[in-house]
């Protein structure tokens, strides 16, 4: 494909997005199948950020973020722009002035297989930022590339219009398709989990609360008294 500007794309309902916002993105992450969780060294740089919202992606080559700053003239309020690159670069795609734009258009967030610079005036904006790096290298406004097409982002796959869920833990993407089944699935967990941990608060331990015993069983694990009656039986079966 050419490079090219994808002006309309179709997002999942604004609930969706909301009630996803609910959930932190390891719950997210669980209730998803596991899938979708970026690598971790996509890390927020302004910490104590919670969002949610479609992804509006850009595809830029290394060291240049001409694209990004076409992603901001096409993305919405609520949207959340995510920024692939051709290939690995860690160089400042973003900095004070480009989040000042976004946070007057409605932009929920950025996310960045790349590098982000001025952190200290993101956090002082309280902009969320998710990068690679933090590098003040600059980059060129030079090379053609796309926005709005599925891009590759922290290794997971990123289509225009899926939730992309981030906290201080990372990044997980849900699918558009799948968002309302996840919703469903979380708020299934969550409830699961309030029930153990009333359990826990009285004092019950996770092998029981969880069924562990019976796995540990039969994975062969034994319980002894001591350490000195393992070992004795250790040096028997020598």
């Amino acid at each position: 494909m050419k490079p090219c500007v994808i002006r309309d794309i179709q997002r999942p309902e604004v609930d969706l997005a909301h009630a996803l916002a609910g959930f932190g993105v390891a719950t997210v992450h669980e209730a998803s199948g596991q899938l979708g969780l970026m690598r971790p060294d996509i890390r927020p740089v302004v910490p104590g950020k919670r969002i949610c919202g479609p992804a509006v992606t850009a595809l830029c080559h290394p060291g240049d973020n001409l694209m990004l700053h076409a992603a901001i003239d096409v993305a919405k309020p609520g949207d959340v722009i995510v920024v692939g690159v051709k290939f690995p670069n860690t160089d400042g795609m973003i900095g004070e002035l480009i989040a000042t734009q976004c946070l007057a258009r409605g932009i929920v967030a950025v996310i960045l297989d790349a590098g982000a610079r001025d952190s200290a005036e993101l956090r002082e904006m309280g902009f969320p930022v998710w990068s690679r790096a933090i590098s003040a290298a600059g980059t060129s406004k030079a090379t053609p590339g796309w926005v709005n097409v599925p891009i590759q982002c922290g290794d997971a796959i990123v289509r225009p219009g899926d939730l992309i869920v981030a906290d201080d833990d990372g990044v997980v993407v849900v699918s558009a398709e799948d968002a309302e089944e996840v919703v469903r699935a979380c708020e299934a967990r969550v409830a699961k989990e309030d029930a153990n941990r009333k359990r826990f608060q009285q004092g019950e331990v996770s092998l029981d609360v969880s069924n562990l015993r019976p796995l540990l069983e039969r994975l062969g694990v034994q319980t002894y008294a001591t350490a000195g009656e393992a070992g004795q039986l250790a040096d028997g079966v020598r």
